[in-house]
């Protein structure tokens, strides 16, 4: 699948996206195996309070099945103005 990182998430992380072949059930389940790679990783992951996430262009939960998406993005809250 493909996963997107926007924002200071892609600044942490040092790329804009990247493929990867997972087997996580749920979007928590990815962040806890990415988290499990690299110390600039678990820096992007350490406040979900500060993320938000979309599956395939749908804002979704953390909680959220991973089954058939082709897509997974993360950015911090967006603001109107």
């Amino acid at each position: 699948m493909d996963v997107l990182y926007f924002a200071w998430v892609r600044e942490r992380i040092g790329l804009p996206r990247e493929q990867i072949d997972t087997t996580a059930a749920t979007v928590m389940a990815l962040i806890e195996e990415l988290k499990a790679r690299e110390e600039r990783y678990a820096l992007a992951f350490c406040d979900l309070k500060s993320l938000r996430v979309a599956l395939d262009q749908k804002l979704s939960s953390f909680d959220a099945p991973l089954a058939g998406v082709r897509e997974v993005a993360f950015f911090p809250p967006m603001t109107g103005g």
